[in-house]
Protein backbone atom coordinates (compact mmCIF):
# COMPACT_ATOMS: atom_id res chain seq x y z
CA UNK A 1 0.00 0.00 0.00
CA UNK A 2 0.74 3.68 -0.48
CA UNK A 3 -0.55 7.26 0.48
CA UNK A 4 -1.80 9.53 -2.47
CA UNK A 5 -0.13 7.40 -5.27
CA UNK A 6 -0.71 4.19 -5.88
CA UNK A 7 -0.24 1.43 -8.82
CA UNK A 8 -3.76 2.74 -10.27
CA UNK A 9 -2.73 6.28 -10.48
CA UNK A 10 -3.16 7.22 -13.59
CA UNK A 11 -0.81 10.48 -14.35
CA UNK A 12 -0.78 13.30 -16.62
CA UNK A 13 1.84 16.04 -17.35
CA UNK A 14 1.37 19.22 -17.39
CA UNK A 15 4.15 20.46 -20.35
CA UNK A 16 4.71 16.70 -21.52
CA UNK A 17 6.19 18.55 -24.63
CA UNK A 18 8.83 20.40 -23.11
CA UNK A 19 12.14 19.64 -22.43
CA UNK A 20 11.88 18.97 -18.66
CA UNK A 21 8.33 17.38 -19.49
CA UNK A 22 9.56 15.41 -21.95
CA UNK A 23 12.95 13.91 -19.93
CA UNK A 24 10.85 13.41 -17.08
CA UNK A 25 7.73 11.03 -18.66
CA UNK A 26 10.10 9.02 -20.05
CA UNK A 27 11.66 8.34 -16.98
CA UNK A 28 8.40 8.18 -15.23
CA UNK A 29 7.20 5.53 -18.20
CA UNK A 30 9.97 3.44 -17.50
CA UNK A 31 9.50 3.54 -14.08
CA UNK A 32 5.84 2.13 -14.66
CA UNK A 33 3.90 4.67 -13.93
CA UNK A 34 0.64 4.53 -15.64
CA UNK A 35 1.43 8.29 -17.57
CA UNK A 36 -1.83 8.25 -19.87
CA UNK A 37 -1.38 11.89 -21.76
CA UNK A 38 -0.36 15.15 -21.17
CA UNK A 39 -1.60 19.09 -21.75
CA UNK A 40 0.02 22.07 -23.83
CA UNK A 41 -2.82 24.06 -25.17
CA UNK A 42 -0.61 24.81 -28.37
CA UNK A 43 -0.33 21.25 -29.38
CA UNK A 44 -3.78 19.81 -28.11
CA UNK A 45 -4.50 16.83 -30.33
CA UNK A 46 -1.52 15.55 -31.38
CA UNK A 47 0.55 12.90 -29.68
CA UNK A 48 3.83 12.31 -28.52
CA UNK A 49 6.00 8.87 -28.51
CA UNK A 50 7.99 7.95 -25.92
CA UNK A 51 10.65 5.11 -27.22
CA UNK A 52 6.99 3.10 -28.93
CA UNK A 53 4.40 4.90 -26.29
CA UNK A 54 2.10 7.11 -27.77
CA UNK A 55 0.75 9.36 -25.58
CA UNK A 56 -2.16 12.07 -26.06
CA UNK A 57 -1.72 15.98 -25.90
CA UNK A 58 -4.56 17.87 -24.16
CA UNK A 59 -5.72 21.73 -24.57
CA UNK A 60 -6.84 21.37 -20.49
CA UNK A 61 -6.73 19.44 -17.48
CA UNK A 62 -10.29 19.22 -17.43
CA UNK A 63 -10.22 17.66 -21.07
CA UNK A 64 -7.69 14.99 -19.83
CA UNK A 65 -9.50 14.29 -17.46
CA UNK A 66 -12.31 13.67 -18.94
CA UNK A 67 -10.84 11.66 -21.89
CA UNK A 68 -8.29 9.40 -19.64
CA UNK A 69 -9.73 9.84 -16.28
CA UNK A 70 -6.41 10.91 -14.83
CA UNK A 71 -6.15 11.53 -11.28
CA UNK A 72 -3.19 12.94 -11.03
CA UNK A 73 -0.91 15.70 -12.63
CA UNK A 74 2.65 16.53 -12.45
CA UNK A 75 3.53 20.26 -13.45
CA UNK A 76 6.58 20.74 -15.67
CA UNK A 77 5.78 24.21 -16.78
CA UNK A 78 8.17 27.70 -16.55
CA UNK A 79 8.03 29.63 -13.39
CA UNK A 80 6.42 32.48 -15.19
CA UNK A 81 3.18 29.94 -16.41
CA UNK A 82 3.15 28.21 -13.03
CA UNK A 83 0.57 29.92 -11.21
CA UNK A 84 -2.39 29.49 -14.04
CA UNK A 85 -1.25 25.88 -14.64
CA UNK A 86 -1.72 24.62 -10.78
CA UNK A 87 -5.26 26.99 -10.67
CA UNK A 88 -6.00 25.02 -13.83
CA UNK A 89 -5.84 21.99 -12.47
CA UNK A 90 -7.69 23.12 -9.21
CA UNK A 91 -10.42 24.05 -11.21
CA UNK A 92 -10.55 20.67 -13.08
CA UNK A 93 -10.32 19.11 -9.34
CA UNK A 94 -7.76 16.80 -9.70
CA UNK A 95 -7.19 15.09 -6.59
CA UNK A 96 -3.35 15.35 -7.12
CA UNK A 97 -1.21 17.95 -8.50
CA UNK A 98 2.57 17.93 -8.38
CA UNK A 99 4.20 20.78 -8.71
CA UNK A 100 7.99 20.52 -9.59
CA UNK A 101 8.64 23.64 -10.74
CA UNK A 102 11.35 25.79 -8.96
CA UNK A 103 11.75 29.76 -8.64
CA UNK A 104 8.02 30.52 -8.38
CA UNK A 105 7.77 33.56 -6.86
CA UNK A 106 6.23 33.62 -3.35
CA UNK A 107 3.45 36.06 -3.79
CA UNK A 108 2.28 33.52 -7.47
CA UNK A 109 2.39 30.50 -4.49
CA UNK A 110 0.29 31.75 -1.81
CA UNK A 111 -2.33 32.93 -4.69
CA UNK A 112 -2.97 29.35 -5.97
CA UNK A 113 -2.41 28.02 -2.31
CA UNK A 114 -5.34 30.79 -1.04
CA UNK A 115 -7.53 29.82 -4.25
CA UNK A 116 -7.41 26.08 -3.54
CA UNK A 117 -8.09 26.70 0.33
CA UNK A 118 -11.44 28.84 -1.28
CA UNK A 119 -11.85 26.40 -3.52
CA UNK A 120 -12.66 23.34 -0.71
CA UNK A 121 -9.24 21.66 -1.30
CA UNK A 122 -10.38 19.55 -3.29
CA UNK A 123 -7.09 18.67 -5.00
CA UNK A 124 -3.69 17.90 -2.99
CA UNK A 125 -1.02 20.04 -4.07
CA UNK A 126 2.65 18.75 -3.60
CA UNK A 127 5.50 21.53 -3.87
CA UNK A 128 6.36 23.99 -5.12
CA UNK A 129 9.99 23.81 -5.49
CA UNK A 130 10.23 19.60 -5.02
CA UNK A 131 11.18 16.15 -6.18
CA UNK A 132 7.93 14.58 -6.58
CA UNK A 133 6.38 11.79 -4.85
CA UNK A 134 7.57 7.83 -5.16
CA UNK A 135 5.58 4.55 -3.97
CA UNK A 136 8.25 2.21 -5.20
CA UNK A 137 6.76 -0.73 -6.95
CA UNK A 138 4.03 1.27 -7.93
CA UNK A 139 4.19 4.23 -9.38
CA UNK A 140 6.36 7.20 -9.37
CA UNK A 141 5.26 10.83 -10.29
CA UNK A 142 8.04 13.61 -10.35
CA UNK A 143 11.62 13.17 -10.38
CA UNK A 144 12.68 11.19 -7.93
CA UNK A 145 14.86 8.10 -9.52
CA UNK A 146 12.98 5.10 -9.72
CA UNK A 147 15.74 2.32 -8.76
CA UNK A 148 17.10 3.59 -5.65
CA UNK A 149 15.12 1.28 -3.49
CA UNK A 150 12.61 -1.52 -3.84
CA UNK A 151 8.90 -0.98 -1.69
CA UNK A 152 9.20 -1.52 2.11
CA UNK A 153 7.44 -0.13 5.14
CA UNK A 154 9.19 2.66 5.82
CA UNK A 155 6.89 6.19 4.82
CA UNK A 156 9.38 8.95 4.39
CA UNK A 157 8.73 13.16 4.33
CA UNK A 158 11.33 15.30 3.43
CA UNK A 159 11.66 18.97 2.76
CA UNK A 160 15.01 18.19 0.65
CA UNK A 161 15.03 16.75 -2.88
CA UNK A 162 18.69 15.07 -2.58
CA UNK A 163 18.46 14.13 1.20
CA UNK A 164 15.44 12.50 0.09
CA UNK A 165 17.45 10.11 -2.09
CA UNK A 166 19.91 9.51 0.51
CA UNK A 167 17.99 8.33 3.01
CA UNK A 168 16.17 6.13 0.23
CA UNK A 169 19.49 4.54 -0.98
CA UNK A 170 20.61 4.48 3.01
CA UNK A 171 17.79 2.32 4.06
CA UNK A 172 17.14 0.79 0.58
CA UNK A 173 17.20 -2.58 2.10
CA UNK A 174 14.34 -2.29 3.73
CA UNK A 175 12.40 0.14 1.58
CA UNK A 176 9.73 2.30 1.56
CA UNK A 177 5.74 2.75 1.17
CA UNK A 178 5.67 5.95 -0.32
CA UNK A 179 8.79 9.01 -0.10
CA UNK A 180 7.12 12.65 -0.26
CA UNK A 181 9.78 15.46 -1.11
CA UNK A 182 7.32 18.34 0.08
CA UNK A 183 9.69 21.06 -1.09
CA UNK A 184 11.73 23.79 0.51
CA UNK A 185 9.73 27.13 -0.17
CA UNK A 186 8.43 29.55 2.21
CA UNK A 187 4.53 28.27 1.49
CA UNK A 188 3.65 25.31 -0.30
CA UNK A 189 1.14 23.23 -0.28
CA UNK A 190 1.59 19.70 1.56
CA UNK A 191 3.19 19.56 4.70
CA UNK A 192 5.02 17.39 7.40
CA UNK A 193 1.67 17.35 8.96
CA UNK A 194 -0.31 16.14 6.08
CA UNK A 195 2.67 13.41 5.18
CA UNK A 196 3.04 12.07 8.66
CA UNK A 197 -0.91 11.56 8.98
CA UNK A 198 -1.52 9.50 6.08
CA UNK A 199 1.54 7.75 7.18
CA UNK A 200 0.09 6.81 10.46
CA UNK A 201 -3.22 5.85 9.19
CA UNK A 202 -1.47 3.63 6.56
CA UNK A 203 -1.65 0.19 7.74
CA UNK A 204 0.78 -0.72 5.85
CA UNK A 205 3.51 1.57 6.82
CA UNK A 206 5.63 1.01 9.97
CA UNK A 207 8.34 3.68 10.78
CA UNK A 208 8.54 7.13 9.17
CA UNK A 209 11.54 8.93 8.36
CA UNK A 210 10.89 13.33 8.61
CA UNK A 211 13.38 15.28 7.03
CA UNK A 212 13.21 19.34 7.43
CA UNK A 213 15.78 22.21 7.74
CA UNK A 214 16.21 25.40 9.63
CA UNK A 215 14.16 28.27 9.18
CA UNK A 216 10.49 28.51 9.65
CA UNK A 217 8.85 26.37 11.96
CA UNK A 218 7.14 23.56 10.47
CA UNK A 219 9.48 21.36 12.23
CA UNK A 220 8.16 22.33 15.89
CA UNK A 221 4.33 22.26 14.53
CA UNK A 222 5.37 18.55 13.20
CA UNK A 223 6.45 18.01 16.08
CA UNK A 224 3.36 18.93 18.32
CA UNK A 225 1.33 16.47 15.68
CA UNK A 226 3.49 14.20 16.60
CA UNK A 227 3.47 14.19 20.18
CA UNK A 228 -0.27 14.46 20.02
CA UNK A 229 -1.28 11.62 17.13
CA UNK A 230 1.40 9.76 15.52
CA UNK A 231 1.70 6.53 17.75
CA UNK A 232 4.52 4.83 15.34
CA UNK A 233 8.36 5.49 15.48
CA UNK A 234 9.32 8.54 13.73
CA UNK A 235 13.22 9.29 13.30
CA UNK A 236 14.10 12.92 11.95
CA UNK A 237 17.02 14.71 10.16
CA UNK A 238 16.99 18.76 10.41
CA UNK A 239 19.71 20.16 7.67
CA UNK A 240 21.52 23.11 8.75
CA UNK A 241 23.39 22.21 12.36
CA UNK A 242 26.24 24.22 11.19
CA UNK A 243 23.91 27.51 9.00
CA UNK A 244 25.28 30.62 10.04
CA UNK A 245 22.30 32.86 11.12
CA UNK A 246 20.84 34.95 8.46
CA UNK A 247 21.77 33.18 5.94
CA UNK A 248 19.50 31.68 2.96
CA UNK A 249 20.44 28.06 2.87
CA UNK A 250 19.68 26.37 -0.73
CA UNK A 251 15.47 26.57 -0.04
CA UNK A 252 13.88 30.11 -0.13
CA UNK A 253 12.28 29.11 3.39
CA UNK A 254 15.58 27.78 5.10
CA UNK A 255 16.35 31.13 6.71
CA UNK A 256 17.02 31.73 10.69
CA UNK A 257 16.40 35.18 12.72
CA UNK A 258 18.18 34.88 15.97
CA UNK A 259 16.91 32.23 17.71
CA UNK A 260 13.72 31.01 15.56
CA UNK A 261 13.87 28.49 13.12
CA UNK A 262 17.14 27.15 14.22
CA UNK A 263 18.58 23.54 13.62
CA UNK A 264 19.00 23.04 17.81
CA UNK A 265 15.66 24.06 18.26
CA UNK A 266 13.74 22.14 16.25
CA UNK A 267 15.54 19.00 17.14
CA UNK A 268 14.92 19.87 20.56
CA UNK A 269 11.20 20.11 19.98
CA UNK A 270 11.30 16.96 17.82
CA UNK A 271 13.20 14.79 21.16
CA UNK A 272 10.83 16.18 23.60
CA UNK A 273 7.53 14.29 21.39
CA UNK A 274 9.72 11.28 21.39
CA UNK A 275 11.35 11.70 18.08
CA UNK A 276 14.67 10.64 17.74
CA UNK A 277 16.92 12.82 15.73
CA UNK A 278 20.38 12.32 13.87
CA UNK A 279 22.99 14.19 13.37
CA UNK A 280 23.41 13.21 9.85
CA UNK A 281 21.81 11.37 7.67
CA UNK A 282 23.68 8.25 8.18
CA UNK A 283 22.90 8.39 11.64
CA UNK A 284 19.30 8.88 10.81
CA UNK A 285 18.92 6.08 9.30
CA UNK A 286 20.78 3.95 11.57
CA UNK A 287 18.48 5.29 14.36
CA UNK A 288 15.46 4.09 11.96
CA UNK A 289 17.34 0.86 11.81
CA UNK A 290 17.07 0.17 15.56
CA UNK A 291 13.11 1.54 15.25
CA UNK A 292 12.77 -1.12 12.97
CA UNK A 293 14.64 -3.86 14.88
Amino acid sequence: MAIWLTKDSKVIVQGITGSEGSKHTRRMLAAGTNVVGGTNPRKAGTRVDFDGTELPVFGTVSEAMKETGADVTVIFVPPAFTKAAVIEAIDAEIPLAVVITEGIPVQDSAAFWSYNVARGERTRIIGPNCPGIASPGASNAGIIPADITPAGRIGLVSKSGTLTYQMMFELRDIGFSTAVGIGGDPVIGTTHIDALKAFQDDPDTDAIVMIGEIGGDAEERAAEFIKANVTKPVVGYIAGFTAPPGKTMGHAGAIISGSAGTADAKKTALEAAGVKVGKTPSETARLMREAMS
